[in-house]
């Protein structure tokens, strides 16, 4: 770098994914993201009646000051009754609960293999959405079941969004672990169509671990430097798994998962701000 060349810090926000804190509600996700600092919050949109309401959330942000930066769709195997059963009328549900929220962004799943005709016209649907609302529309990568030794194919067209012709995408680094993908790889496939980042952890287990990151064999460090140095505009969002954990604990390791990602932001500036 040139002496005098001004050094362009991206403004990346740190967000807590409300799913963080289960089995605690969506209130308790907010009074913990305030206390320990976050700069935002992610709602998943659950059972909890509060994740489904605008105003509910409005008035959370307003009374600890925090902002909302996105909406988890309800498209998890699980969440498959919320909002309807109807696919694309959970999406229009989310999208219009994103925008009474001046959230910027939707976090979805691809469709599952048996939602034929939604996975159909799945690309073209949402690339039609995400240009009606002006809202991002970023799609998560996933990873194979397995079951009994089997790996099976759960979602269709895939997955990996990598080759899909998804304008945006979500990079969740659990389920790279539990693919057993390659995260840095795929950081440099998707350039600028990398828009949103799930930072947790995992030791390549079948299950979704949702560790702590630096407790797993994933390269959220060098995730988060190369996210500083490519200049990306989207929000990073801890969404780890804390429902086995005392509330001490929880409290702990959200703090831990904060200070990580602060400490690796910071660090990528500072080796920039010296070149």
């Amino acid at each position: 770098m040139a002496a005098g060349d001004a050094v362009v810090i991206p403004d990346i926000p740190v967000a807590l994914s409300t799913a963080s804190v289960y089995p605690e509600n969506c209130a308790a996700a907010f009074q913990h993201a305030a206390r320990l600092g976050y700069d935002a919050v992610e709602v998943m949109v659950w059972t909890d009646p509060v994740t489904q309401e605008a105003g509910a959330l409005r008035a959370l942000a307003e009374l600890h000051g925090i902002r909302i930066v996105s909406v988890h769709a309800p498209t998890l195997l699980i969440s498959q009754r919320i909002y309807g059963v109807e696919p694309w009328g959970k999406i229009d549900r989310s999208l219009e609960l994103a925008h009474d929220l001046g959230a910027e962004t939707v976090v979805l799943h691809p469709p599952f293999r048996w939602q034929k005709e939604y996975a159909r016209d799945f690309a073209d649907g949402i690339a039609m959405r995400e240009h009606q609302s002006g809202i991002t529309l970023a799609v998560e990568n996933m990873y194979p079941w397995r079951v009994r030794g089997r790996e099976i194919e759960a979602y269709l067209p895939h997955w990996d969004p990598v080759p899909q012709p998804y304008d945006h995408v979500t990079l969740d680094l659990s389920h790279t672990a539990t693919a057993g993908s390659d995260a840095m790889a795929m950081v440099e496939a998707l350039g600028t169509r990398l828009k949103h980042l799930h930072l947790a952890d995992g030791l390549g287990s079948m299950r979704d671990e949702h560790l702590v990151p630096g407790r797993g064999s994933q390269p959220c460090a060098e995730v988060l430097d190369t996210l500083v140095h490519s200049g990306f505009d989207g929000s990073v969002v801890v969404e780890i798994s804390t429902r086995r954990l005392t509330g001490e604990q929880r409290e702990v390791a959200l703090a831990e998962s904060l200070a990580f990602c602060r400490l690796h932001l910071a660090g990528a500036l500072e080796v920039e701000g010296e070149r």
